[in-house]
């Protein structure tokens, strides 16, 4: 009985420690759940797993239609990351559905999401959610006679050789990729006043998307607006991968050579391997991970930080922010990073300078405005989780015996007063003693 009892409170015990591998300290994601229509993906789709587990990942692959898959487990989140690699699921099995995956994103967690030609409403009511709307046309793929890839099978060119990236170091990495990337599937289309979302691999003006078995009639998607591959970073930082091509991650495109249509130049491998190797090291934090420590603010040759303000004092405000790796946390260098003394509106905007070991600091006088004022931070960069940070401090008036005695903007004042005075005494002699 009592060995009965152990048991349970043993997993109750070990389930928070196995859940909070993501944490501030370490951003990366580490245990992934990746989600598979049939396990043959596990093979065909080898190479890029194995691009995860070279950098330490630990991968659980399940059917999607598991009838014991789940998330969480007594309210904590078994998984850091998930990856949906089942285009035609119709309904997740066990307790997973769509309101469960989005769930999952809300609650800081990282997703790759990959249709292709056979996508469900399921997948693609997950992606709608995200903010990536795929063809509504069932039965289209993106089509390009201009720009697609030399290949003696593919006659319908729906093989498309894609090379138009999104211009980020922080996302695709510094090095250039050189060769076209290979893709088959289908396009989607985001909202251009998204700021959360960014396409990262766009088709060409030439492309568009259509059934290639069907009379032609006016595309509902053409040319560059056509994205194939798109990320989107949530307001919490959360990150998800959606692309319309299963293939693009398969061992088959890795491997590959590609001659795009129209150019004499032959490449040997591919630029896939080299795409989806550094777009998920962005996706699961290994770059473009920001954090701010060390907060600090105090008056001009002081040191404590103090509890209230004073207008017209001088200060000095700093803060640290480094830039996560992938293994360890560097020093952040930018030129970017503002600071706001706000009070329903900022009444101080000053960019903060650095010393390149990720200190920013600046100084500046507090306004002469009495109130409740707040430090703001809001820091945000294209590829970069953003930083929103603020700390209340409130600034008093002057007190009676803290004015100056005599203000010298009130001279005149004085002057005009004691001519006054001195004309007053001299017309009253002038006035008594004249006969």
């Amino acid at each position: 009985m009592a060995k009965m009892l152990f048991l349970p409170l043993l997993i109750l015990l070990l389930i928070p420690f196995e859940c909070e591998s993501f944490s501030a300290e370490n951003p990366t994601d580490r245990r992934l759940l990746v989600l598979v229509d049939d396990l043959a993906i596990r093979s065909s789709h080898s190479l890029f797993f194995k691009f995860f587990e070279s950098r330490g990942y630990v991968l659980e692959y399940r059917l999607a239609d598991d009838p014991k898959l789940a998330l969480q487990r007594y309210g904590h989140y078994l998984y850091d990351g998930l990856v949906i690699f089942s285009p035609s699921v119709q309904r997740f099995g066990g307790s997973l559905d769509q309101a469960a995956v989005l769930d999952f994103v809300d609650a800081g967690h990282d997703l790759i999401l990959a249709a292709d030609s056979y996508a469900s409403d399921l997948i693609r009511g997950i992606a709608s959610e995200c903010g990536v709307d795929f063809d509504e046309d069932p039965d289209a793929v993106v089509i390009d006679h201009v720009g697609y890839a030399v290949s003696e099978i593919d006659g319908e060119h729906t093989l498309i050789a894609a090379d138009d990236f999104i211009q980020s170091d922080v996302i695709l990495g510094e090095k250039k990729i050189e060769a076209p990337v290979l893709f088959r599937g289908i396009g989607h289309s985001v909202n251009p006043a998204s700021t959360l979302v960014l396409k990262v691999l766009s088709a060409s003006p030439s492309a568009y998307s259509a059934s290639p078995k069907a009379k032609l009639s006016t595309p509902s998607i053409t040319g560059s607006t056509i994205a194939l591959v798109s990320v989107v970073q949530a307001r919490n930082n959360a990150r998800m991968l959606i692309s319309g091509s299963l293939d693009l991650f398969s061992n088959r495109f890795l491997r590959s050579g590609v001659v795009k249509a129209g150019s004499l130049n032959k490449h040997e491998k591919s630029g896939n391997e080299q795409f989806v190797t550094e777009i998920s090291k962005w996706v699961f934090h290994e770059r473009g991970h920001l954090k701010a420590v060390n907060v600090t603010h105090h008056r001009v040759a002081e040191l404590a930080e103090p509890a209230m303000y004073r207008i017209n004092d001088d200060l000095e405000y700093s803060i640290e922010i480094y830039e996560w790796s992938g293994s360890s946390w560097k020093p952040y260098v930018a030129d970017d990073v503002q600071v706001q003394f706000y009070m329903m509106s900022p009444y101080v905007l000053k960019s903060l300078s650095t010393d390149l070991k990720g200190l920013y600091f600046t100084s500046f006088k507090v306004p002469d405005v009495y109130g409740v004022f707040q430090f703001k931070v809001e820091y945000q960069r294209l590829g970069y989780t953003s930083l929103s940070l603020s700390k209340q401090i409130p600034v008093r008036p002057f007190r009676h015996n803290e004015y100056e005695r005599f203000i010298p903007a009130a001279f005149p004042y004085y002057g005009a007063s004691f001519s006054t005075m001195a004309g007053f005494f001299i017309f009253t002699i002038v006035y008594l003693y004249n006969k």
